[in-house]
């Protein structure tokens, strides 16, 4: 079993505790905080355990000088004292900054914390410029970051399947468990993918089929329907010869003999788009409807077509439970967002249980709708997708160690 935080003795202790604040920026501004928010059950559990608080995320990707300058955290710190200093009882807690990632300086910020107060460090990612010491789980940058605190804390599900110093290697030298967010994931997926009340439907979007096969290899013997759209669709449509035109698929032979097999394995299970909104390869303004069969050579298909909207929409209203993992086409342009919008509000209305897989799925639940009924919403993508086909993930075997080295630093 994986260690929670509530079998953890954490009462005057310090806490290094890692949050996914991997929040959208534009122009320096959080567009979306979500992701601060739902760590706050876990930060004010610690508060009320009297725990000092060592804040570890990574934001964006490091790869030049430049990312350093935008990726910065305390844009995030900032926002979290708001949220925390918003809750009446939690008014007075102060939120700290550092904009080292390793140094004595920062030891000694730690130090000197008091209870109840939390500081968050630099981005972790800055570890990665110009050597990938976070990324490549650098035994050293652990170490450190384990001196930090006495107990370990892994609540950022959405990147718990990287193996980073982060996220896997402080649960080598310091006793370690989950929080509240990583183990409410755990138990919605479980409870709604894993043993999902059926008719069970699955709807699977997205651009590259490579990211998504295993997952459909995992729950096309579990569940009722099989919806596919985007670039997914299109590799399965491919499959069967039948032209797409332009349209993004994926092209490996490997790949392709697999997509044939499953077709015939389940053909009864995977239902494909039969109308479409299409592109041109050339003319930029062009868009049209077409029906699958007559898309010309030069075409792309960029969103679904209302017949199967309409389609989808009886599958969906038939089912007790639907996970939803991708978008129904190029929804960032206001041209081919129809599908995704009808789908959301389809789903919206029905009485199943509807469980959205992170990524750009719950990123056009937030775009579109301003109230939603869904029955939970993964914080996680590929996280959530490689929990349910593995049914285990690295930052979580990390946390299931009895033994860990006693640091000497």
């Amino acid at each position: 079993m994986f260690k929670k935080l509530k079998d953890m003795d954490i009462t005057n202790k310090r806490i290094v505790l890692r949050c996914d604040f991997n929040v959208p920026l534009k122009d320096g501004e959080i567009l979306d905080d979500t992701k601060i928010v739902s760590s706050l059950d876990t930060i004010k559990y610690l508060i009320d355990q009297n725990c000092k608080i060592v804040i570890l995320s990574h934001l964006g990707k490091i790869k030049d000088k430049s990312d350093l300058r935008k990726n910065s955290l305390v844009v995030v710190a900032k926002r979290l004292l708001k949220l925390i200093t918003s809750i009446p009882e939690y008014k007075d807690v102060k939120v700290i900054f550092s904009n080292h990632t390793r140094s004595n300086a920062l030891k000694e910020k730690v130090d000197n914390l008091n209870n109840k107060e939390i500081l968050v460090i630099e981005n972790t990612r800055y570890e990665d410029y110009p050597s990938k010491y976070e990324s490549n789980n650098d035994q050293e940058l652990a170490k450190f970051w384990a001196s930090l605190g006495d107990i370990f804390v892994n609540d950022a599900f959405a990147t718990a399947h990287r193996k980073h110093a982060s996220t896997c290697g402080i649960a080598n030298y310091i006793p370690s468990c989950m929080g509240f967010l990583m183990e409410k994931e755990l138990i919605n997926i479980d409870k709604y993918v894993t043993n999902a009340e059926v008719p069970f439907t699955v709807i699977m979007g997205g651009a590259k089929l490579e990211d998504k096969i295993k997952v459909i290899d995992k729950l096309l013997p579990i569940c009722n329907h099989l919806l596919l759209t985007g670039g997914i669709a299109n590799t399965f449509l491919k499959a069967l010869n039948i032209n797409i035109g332009f349209s993004l698929y994926s092209e490996d032979e490997e790949l392709i003999k697999k997509i044939k097999d499953l077709l015939l394995q389940y053909k009864n299970k995977i239902v494909l788009p039969f109308d479409a909104i299409v592109g041109s390869s050339y003319e930029k303004e062009y868009t049209n409807y077409k029906t699958i069969d007559k898309i010309d050579d030069n075409e792309i298909i960029y969103d679904l077509g209302v017949k199967t909207i309409n389609k989808y929409k009886e599958y969906i209203n038939s089912s007790k439970t639907v996970f939803v993992n991708g978008t129904a086409g190029k929804y960032e342009d206001s041209r081919y967002a129809n599908g995704t919008k009808e789908l959301l509000n389809i789903l919206n209305d029905a009485q199943a249980n509807v469980i959205f897989g992170g990524g750009d799925s719950v990123s056009a639940v937030h775009q579109f709708l301003k109230n939603n009924n869904f029955t939970y919403l993964c914080t996680g993508g590929g996280a959530t997708l490689e929990y349910i086909a593995n049914g285990t993930l690295p930052a979580l075997e990390a946390l299931k160690e009895d033994d860990y080295e006693v640091l000497d630093i």
